[in-house]
């Protein structure tokens, strides 16, 4: 449940970049007239070559779009692991965590960050890079790409249903999760004795 809560935390913030990222690439079509004057130059200068200037055009238009894309994904990535070691760092324990009473002990700032790492690679590091690899156009990277992705989160989660209870993050990190201490209830009053 923890998990679901952070990574309903992940993929909110991956809807903001895809919403932005759209924005900007529609920007670009704004900007045509802008790339057309200089796409205009190079046709007056591409001595009657006209499909060369206007692919340099395109693949012009091409890589900022691409470029966009990896820039959002590069900050899901960046801003996902800040989340988990900053949350870990500071208070053992991110939103999810602490909404269901978990918490990671044995977690300094260096093991939060060892964690974070994994934990970032797992849910969201490998298939930010798959869907990068796949907008370049290395299709056969990207396969294999999503499917070591797919093999490294369920390394990672599925651990934790054995009895140690440890994500392959905890085993990395040397560290644990464990229940918060509630204080058991006092022992009832002995019955009256008449």
């Amino acid at each position: 449940m923890a998990w679901l809560i952070d990574f309903a935390l992940v993929l909110t913030l991956a809807t903001a970049l895809a919403v932005f990222t759209f924005n900007r690439i529609s920007a670009l079509v704004t900007e045509v007239p802008d790339l057309a004057t200089a796409s205009g130059w190079e046709i007056l200068t591409s001595r009657g070559d006209l499909v060369d200037a206007s692919e340099d055009f395109g693949n012009s238009l091409w890589r900022k779009s691409v470029l966009y894309v990896e820039q959002a994904f590069g900050l899901l990535v960046l801003v996902t692991f800040l989340y988990q070691w900053a949350a870990l760092a500071l208070s053992k324990r991110t939103l999810g965590k602490a909404l269901v009473g978990l918490k990671v002990t044995e977690c300094p700032p260096g093991r939060a960050a060892v964690r974070a790492a994994v934990t970032t690679t797992a849910d969201v590091g490998l298939y930010a890079l798959a869907c990068c690899l796949l907008v370049e156009g290395m299709f056969v990277l990207s396969f294999l790409c999503w499917t070591v992705a797919v093999a490294v989160f369920l390394l990672n989660s599925l651990p934790v249903l054995s009895p140690a209870r440890r994500s392959l993050a905890d085993r990395v990190a040397g560290t644990s999760v464990s229940g918060l201490r509630i204080a058991p209830p006092p022992p009832p009053a002995p019955a009256p004795t008449w």
